[in-house]
């Protein structure tokens, strides 16, 4: 396992963001009452942050209102295996400004789940900020790279 460096930080995160586009869907972990629960998302990077778009009475939101850790895992298939973990601390934004900028910097057309655009009172702007990305090959066994907070 290699650990990125302060140099090589910008440089991961855009490999990072170009496997998880590539991966599409991963399991996002928030924590319940009963336990652990786990959802297929789509979130977006934008740099070092990692944003998703959600209902604010949805479960999830409800459940990183109430303890914000997160993990987050995509799984890269053939030929690629890219393995993509992340470990972090959720924000939710129902400010203007943050859900217009979030409406803007994810990847798919919002107008699909919100109709209302970007002040939809529907929607959330789910912001993590990582405090552990993990990076590799071949399910996690190849090539492990590691940066943290």
């Amino acid at each position: 396992m290699s650990e990125i460096t302060a140099a090589g930080k910008d440089a991961f995160f855009e490999e990072v963001a170009k496997a998880s586009a590539a991966a599409v869907w991963c399991a996002w972990s928030t924590s319940s009452k009963t336990g652990p629960r786990v959802r297929m998302v789509h979130p977006t990077w934008e740099g070092d942050i990692l944003w998703l778009a959600t209902a604010p009475s949805s479960p999830k939101a409800k459940q990183m209102a109430n303890n914000p850790a997160v993990d987050i895992q995509w799984q890269v298939s053939p030929p690629d295996f890219l393995h993509i973990m992340t470990r972090g601390t959720a924000e939710l934004f129902m400010d203007d400004a943050t859900r217009a900028h979030v409406w803007d910097a994810l990847d798919y057309d919002l107008n699909d789940f919100f109709s209302g655009g970007p002040t939809d009172p529907n929607y959330v702007a789910v912001k993590v900020t990582p405090t552990r990305v993990e990076l590799a090959e071949m399910f996690g066994s190849q090539n492990q790279r590691v940066w943290r907070a």
